[in-house]
């Protein structure tokens, strides 16, 4: 499939690079003349282009748009001459639905809010669909999107709360895993020993929760038995009141 990305800054690279993971489509790079974008297209290996022009010269299958929100509409505008059947995923925060489908309404049309580990094909995905998705269209939608990692289904609406807590919350686990590491190294462990630990931890807790359906509850209270090393923990994260700075951060940073 030919799979075209308008922007390949931070967010584009990342997708980029996870559908080159894939080794299956024809993946287009569209940015302006920029030596760092030169350089990831060559080193990565996907043809790139400097104009909008050029993408509709090449028809492609599926159009994932990743640019700032304040050029993104400009951007579009100048993609009108895509096949009615091109569908145009829109990673642009701020831009709705019905913004794109003023300008293209004939095309197929979805919104998504991914993060960045999707250059490893293990991120977090909110997908919103347009009215007239059709099955093709989502074929298309899901044959992109799927190997990227995880794929929540959401409203519209409910992408800024998605776009927080799947965006925001790895810099959050970040802090955790950098606070986890310096315990480690207080205790005996080497730097990397421990930050290795705290990641793999954080790894096979999240395919736990995924592959069992327990709720978070759940998970902690197997490993919290009565009298426990474990509750002890618990409890002093609730004394330095834990929980709440999680739910404070994610209120700052949906604000």
């Amino acid at each position: 499939m030919k799979i075209a990305v308008i922007g390949v800054g931070q967010m584009g690279s990342a997708i980029i690079k996870g559908l080159l993971n894939q080794h299956e489509d024809d993946i287009i790079g569209m940015n302006p003349v920029n030596p760092r974008v030169s350089k990831f297209a060559q080193e990565a290996g996907f043809r790139l282009v400097n104009s909008s022009e050029e993408v509709v010269s090449k028809k492609p299958a599926v159009v994932i748009i990743t640019t700032p929100a304040n050029v993104t509409l400009a951007v579009l505008e100048k993609l009108a001459g895509l096949p009615a059947h091109t569908v145009i995923i829109s990673a642009a925060a701020g831009i709705r639905l019905a913004d794109i489908a003023a300008i293209l309404p004939t095309n197929p049309l979805a919104a998504i809010i991914p993060n960045i580990p999707v250059a490893v094909n293990a991120g977090t995905i909110g997908l919103a669909l347009g009215d007239h998705v059709m099955a093709p269209a989502f074929d298309k939608i899901n044959h992109v999107l799927a190997p990227l990692g995880e794929v929540i289904r959401v409203p519209e609406s409910q992408l800024s709360i998605v776009g927080t807590i799947g965006g925001c919350g790895p810099a959050f686990v970040d802090v955790l895993m950098d606070a986890l590491g310096d315990a480690g190294v207080k205790y005996g462990l080497n730097r990397s020993t421990a930050y290795r630990l705290a990641a793999s931890m954080v790894n096979g807790s999240g395919k736990l929760a995924l592959q069992t359906g327990l709720t978070p509850a759940q998970l902690r209270d197997q490993v919290t038995s009565p009298g426990g090393t474990t509750i002890r923990g618990v409890e002093a994260l609730e004394k330095n009141g834990f929980r709440y700075a999680v739910m404070d951060a994610v209120n700052k940073a949906n604000g």
